[in-house]
């Protein structure tokens, strides 16, 4: 194996690397919901690239509303995945797309886009 072939070798390995830790093991952003007067558990998701935030913790019993922003054309994300909650929703470019559960047990659910290279959870507590 010459020189070049080591080089482009590591450099290949190294970007795989990258690509596995950003997308599995990168720091999460989380956030928690803040109850309205009715109770309703609200979060504002934007979609761009990913889910900001993507880590979202509401409490079991009580109803979650979900306001995802898609701030991007890109194909990949214009469609959620709740498979726990049987949700399946469009997320139009440039506008907002409400989701609406009532988790009734705890624990972590994912959602992910159509083509789940987006990835998300709602932590129930």
């Amino acid at each position: 194996m010459d020189t070049t072939a080591l080089i482009v070798t590591i450099a290949g390995v190294g970007l795989a690397a990258f690509v596995l830790w950003y997308f599995f093991f990168s720091a999460r952003q989380t956030a928690s919901a803040v109850s309205t007067s009715g109770g309703v558990q609200e979060v504002a998701i934007t979609v761009k690239g990913g889910y900001s935030p993507d880590v979202i913790e509401v409490e079991h019993g009580k109803p979650v509303q979900l306001s995802f922003y898609r701030d991007e054309e890109n194909s990949c994300s214009e469609e959620l995945l709740m498979p726990d909650f049987n949700i399946r929703r469009d997320l139009p470019a440039f506008k907002t797309t409400l989701v609406e559960l009532l988790p009734q047990q705890t624990g972590k659910f994912e959602f992910t886009c159509g083509m789940g290279m987006l990835r998300g959870s709602l932590v129930v507590k």
